[in-house]
């Protein structure tokens, strides 16, 4: 049986049971100091790095911050599922419609948390598991700066490894075709994410995640939060400072398709 963490308060680390060995076990709720980075490769060079903070959640049992604290952590259904009451039912809806279910099995989510009422999560991770611990599939749940959302329904192999056609209209530098190349192994002591953009033979671009768990206590995340007090700002900061730049290297901006995905109905 797969490890399930009960609800805690972030002044503590989180006790867990322990896991069988085939799955390593890693404490929930955490946190993961992260690197950003982006390249792009063609027709021009141009990469961005940035360092940040994610969230590890259990979707049954998110953290429960003393009230002095929650401006600085809230986990909220509209920034996933709007149309859902919380996370979890949103994500539960949305797999049954694909034909999942996983009766109850644990979903870790790997995201960005809402600080001081903003939040930007250009992409977000489940990882679900059935009700004896075995993963079942990855959605993988990508925001647009426009309010457009997407998700894939990803059935990785060993590694993590798995492909998707580009369906969203995500750069606009770049037309919606071509393949996502995703390896996106379960967070541990370190947290390993690389997507790649594959068109015509080619990987024009590139975006990795690096991040190293710490116990999400109380001083941990006020020493995140005081590291990187507009974390998930700056992020869309540097990739909206990107795409200034990419028209002054000569890059055309690609017309946006007529299909709009609506904010919660991820199809």
């Amino acid at each position: 049986m797969r490890r399930r963490s009960a609800p805690v308060r972030v002044a503590r680390s989180v006790a867990v049971a322990p896991t069988p060995p085939a799955l390593p076990s890693v404490d929930v709720p955490a946190l993961y100091d992260c690197v950003v980075s982006h390249a792009r490769t063609a027709p021009v060079r141009l990469s961005l790095r940035h360092l940040t903070y994610m969230w590890l959640v259990d979707l049954d049992a998110l953290p429960r911050l003393p009230r002095p604290l929650r401006p600085l952590a809230r986990f909220d259904a509209r920034d996933h599922f709007a149309a859902a009451p919380t996370i979890r039912a949103g994500l539960d809806a949305y797999l049954a419609s694909r034909g999942v279910h996983l009766d109850g099995g644990q979903v870790l989510m790997l995201a960005h948390a809402r600080v001081l009422g903003y939040v930007s999560n250009p992409l977000t991770l489940y990882w679900c598991h059935d009700r004896a611990g075995t993963l079942v599939c990855v959605v993988a749940e990508v925001h647009h700066p426009y309010g457009q959302r997407h998700c894939h329904l990803l059935r990785t192999d060993g590694a993590g490894r798995a492909e998707a056609p580009k369906e969203l209209y995500v750069s606009p530098f770049f037309p919606v075709d071509g393949r996502h190349l995703m390896r996106l192994p379960e967070p541990r002591e370190r947290l390993g994410i690389t997507v790649q953009l594959v068109r015509a033979g080619q990987r024009p671009f590139t975006a990795t995640l690096h991040g190293r768990h710490r116990p999400a206590t109380t001083f941990a995340l006020l020493r995140a939060v005081a590291r990187r007090p507009w974390s998930t700002a700056a992020v869309r900061a540097g990739i909206r400072r990107h795409a200034v730049r990419l028209p002054l290297r000569g890059l055309s901006v690609q017309p946006r398709p007529a299909r709009a995905l609506q904010e919660g109905n991820p199809s």
